[in-house]
């Protein structure tokens, strides 16, 4: 909403096979004969061909020739893709970093700064201020911090890469066709690693289906334009349905001895909910509503509990996490004038290194509790196994992988 290859040598340092058996002979190169040319490296080719297609596709031959002639390789972007954090991220370290007092206040301030044009996009596309402030909070700090990659080279680099050239190839020619509007100079498209752009970190295609020019400068300019990047967040978020009449979701408190197989990304209504005796975060009755929502329980029974209503999964059109979702959320709410939750996530339970997941997903395995083929990722497939596990050895059945799971499964976690 993440296998390691060798470092790829440089183009430039490549000598033809013809110098390299000469240089072998000990034999003077002034008395040979010049060597052919050198072919084109793989990138180069590469180049060449995704330049066609973007030509074919309908960006225009000098857009496409002038930008791709600059474009270089980008060791660091392949790096990065291929990258495997060592641990996984705990509730509580993930929130912590995002919403915290420092984000909420410099959020407040760009809600009161921009007031006017939130309630223009509000009333345009139904996504409330706080919630808009909250995406660019989460994606760019306010827009403090863009990314620094060359997006078409990027791209390119990503797109001359087999594992992932296809919807990379995609991406190239949608940021191709951007600079060939003219919403922006191809020196000038920087972002992150993965070509995201602008204040609010919209990828190529996402910008030219949804970007629109707010202020009417006759440009779609998500980079330096904050009325753009506002509507076009809303119009993104608009094309995948936001509810207006419904926030995102609210931290509830569960009764004892809640049975936690029901957080399992199943959709109740809000009374049936209530009917199993879950109460908002301060106690009080649920409303009778027939919303729909699911339980999310980010850090297991010891941390908070949320009802996720439909614009939660809308959030998550975004990304893919439900920790950014639930993020997101709470950053619009606290924005909005919320306080802190009131079961803040335990800050002490264990961040699984990717061989520990492996080596759960082995164990659950072993144990007949099937969670898949073992990936060193902790999907629903995983939880579902762990929640089983739980029930048989007499535990809270939450799906997640606390200190006693880990110790009834002989799982080292290195803390």
């Amino acid at each position: 909403m993440f296998a390691r290859i060798l470092p790829r040598k440089s183009t430039h340092s490549r000598v033809s096979l013809a110098v390299y058996l000469t240089l072998l002979a000990g034999t003077s190169l002034a008395q040979q004969e010049a060597p052919e040319a050198a072919p084109d490296s793989a990138f180069d080719q590469c180049k060449m061909s995704l330049q066609d297609k973007a030509i074919a596709a309908g960006v225009s031959a000098e857009t496409a020739r002038s930008v791709m002639a600059d474009v270089s390789h980008l060791d660091r972007v392949i790096e990065l893709d291929r990258r495997q954090p060592e641990f996984t991220t705990t509730f509580a370290d993930y929130l912590n970093r995002r919403v915290n007092d420092t984000r909420v206040s410099k959020g407040r301030e760009m809600l009161a700064e921009h007031r006017d044009l939130l309630k223009q996009v509000t009333a345009e596309t139904g996504v409330p201020g706080p919630y808009l402030v909250a995406f660019w909070g989460l994606e760019t700090n306010f827009g403090s911090y863009f990314g620094k990659m060359s997006v078409p080279s990027a791209l390119t680099t990503l797109a001359c890469d087999a594992r992932r050239s296809s919807f990379f190839t995609t991406q190239l020619i949608a940021a191709l066709r951007i600079i060939d509007e003219g919403a922006i100079a191809a020196d000038q498209m920087e972002g992150s690693w993965a070509g995201a752009m602008g204040h609010v970190q919209f990828m190529p295609t996402v910008f030219l289906k949804h970007a629109v020019d707010a202020d009417g400068d006759g440009k779609r300019d998500l980079w330096n334009s904050v009325p753009d990047a506002m509507m076009s967040a809303g119009r993104f978020l608009q094309s995948m349905d936001w509810n207006g009449d419904y926030r995102w979701g609210r931290e509830v408190l569960l009764p004892r001895n809640f049975d936690y197989s029901l957080a399992d990304g199943r959709r109740l209504s809000l009374k049936q909910w209530r009917d199993m005796g879950i109460t908002d975060a301060f106690g009080h009755a649920l409303a009778r509503e027939p919303i729909k929502a699911s339980l999310v329980v980010p850090a297991g029974h010891e941390g908070p509990a949320f009802l996720a209503y439909h614009n939660f999964r809308v959030i998550m059109g975004w990304n893919r996490s439900e920790f950014y979702a639930i993020a997101v959320g709470h950053l619009a709410d606290r924005i909005a004038g919320a306080g802190k939750l009131q079961n803040p996530p335990p800050e002490d339970l264990p961040a699984l290194s990717r061989s520990a997941i492996l080596q759960l997903q082995e164990n659950l395995n072993n144990r007949g509790f099937d969670s898949g083929k073992p990936d060193g990722i902790m999907g629903p497939g995983t939880r579902s196994a762990i929640r089983r596990f739980q029930a048989s050895a007499g535990l809270v059945a939450d799906g997640y992988p606390g200190d006693q799971v880990l110790q009834k499964l002989d799982i080292t976690t290195g803390r």
